[in-house]
């Protein structure tokens, strides 16, 4: 996920990184029932719509896991988990940074510049490295809880 897609889903909803979740649910919502696939009786419209629909459901719930409320109300927890617990693996893929913690956590980071993630790899404590230049600075997500959805 990098930069582009993210502000492709803000244009998609039309909204901006402020966007609290009691708009994004009301955008969200209105924006289905205009493209409803049920709605639409013509196939090849109703192929287009499903596929809409799709996006927007993926914009959505991408949206609401970044929001700043969502961060918010998971703080607690997640400084928890980044000051006492260690990294059992880290990988990198498309400006995404993948951290699994030894505790079962995931976490997905946004735009981390590759040259941070070499020192990580580079780093004699991955761990020590993330609490100082990952955890506080970049856009980041729970990805457990992606997974138990």
């Amino acid at each position: 996920m990098n930069p582009k897609k993210i502000a492709e889903y803000r244009k998609l909803l039309d909204v901006t990184k402020t966007a609290t979740l009691k708009e994004l649910k009301t955008i969200y919502r209105n924006s289905m029932k205009e493209d409803h696939p049920d709605t639409i009786a013509d196939p090849v419209e109703r192929l287009a719509a499903e596929e809409r629909s799709k996006n927007i459901i993926e914009a959505y719930h991408f949206l609401v896991s970044i929001a700043p409320e969502t961060q918010e109300k998971n703080k607690e927890v997640y400084q928890k988990i980044t000051s006492t617990v260690n990294i059992q693996d880290f990988y990198m893929d498309n400006g995404v940074l993948y951290i699994s913690f030894l505790d079962g956590s995931n976490y997905e980071y946004f735009s981390v510049p590759k040259v941070t993630y070499i020192k990580m790899v580079n780093a004699e404590s991955p761990s020590r490295f993330a609490r100082r230049h990952i955890y506080n600075e970049f856009l980041y997500r729970s990805a457990s809880k992606i997974v138990a959805e």
